[in-house]
């Protein structure tokens, strides 16, 4: 099972990662990664360093039950170092198994591009990148040139205001402000903003979190501060249309 509000399980066939943009700053798999590290846990014997876990690609195939996966909590999925066949091997596993849904998030959105020039993305896939500020616009353009049935965007944690986005074949938008001790504020305007534009183009919103930084301002745990915007918990979610 997954703490992650939206998904029911994680399935990390790469561990570790690198930091590519400001949203990675205070990166909680790095932190968790170091701790499992530190504890033993197998498949973290090498830290935040990436590595492949062809073991755990089987995972999938064994859950019978319908579940929704969030691919790689703990890495990014189209990290460069990623050999290409492995990569082959995790979307084969993704369309061998229909009964699930696999949502993949990623910050290397000409990895992406790339992938995906000359490959199908499956049906049962929702892809998305990460948009934490507006100097990374541009990767939801990328994103949108992808055939995929599903599209979202993350933009948690919202670090500035991200001004106007195009949100058309965009189906899902999750804010979020950011978490920890040494997390960044996140103003209330800034997330209300996208929220008015999703309602104005047709994009699902979820607001995942206030974070550290509360509505008013002030710094307290994550739980207190809670999930509500505008008097309202906003759990909207994309609707699948299957042709």
């Amino acid at each position: 099972m997954s703490k992650i509000e939206w998904i029911e399980a994680t399935w990390n066939p790469t561990t570790g990662c690198n930091k590519v943009s400001a949203g990675c700053k205070n990166c909680y798999a790095e932190t968790m990664a170091k701790r499992l590290q530190a504890m033993g846990i197998l498949g973290y014997e090498n830290g935040f360093e990436f590595s492949m876990m062809p073991e755990r690609l089987a995972i999938p195939l064994k859950t019978k039950r319908p579940t929704k996966y969030f691919v790689n909590s703990m890495s990014d999925l189209f990290h460069e170092k990623i050999d290409l066949d492995f990569l082959d091997e995790i979307f084969e596993v993704i369309r061998e198994t229909p009964r699930h849904t696999y949502q993949i998030l990623t910050k290397r959105e000409n990895r992406l591009k790339r992938y995906f020039s000359y490959r199908e993305a499956p049906d049962n896939v929702w892809l998305g990148v990460s948009v934490e500020s507006k100097k990374h616009i541009n990767r939801i353009d990328i994103l949108r040139e992808i055939d995929a049935k599903i599209k979202f965007l993350s933009i948690e944690p919202l670090l500035g205001n991200i001004g106007k986005i195009d949100l058309s074949g965009i189906d899902w938008v999750i804010v979020g402000g950011e978490s920890g001790a040494k997390a960044r504020p996140m103003k209330k305007e800034w997330a209300i903003s996208i929220k008015e534009q999703c309602e104005e183009q047709g994009a699902a919103f979820f607001f995942k979190q206030w974070g550290t930084w509360g509505e008013d301002g002030k710094k307290r745990s994550k739980k207190a501060n809670g999930r509500i915007l505008e008097g309202k918990e906003w759990n909207e979610e994309p609707v699948l249309i299957l042709t």
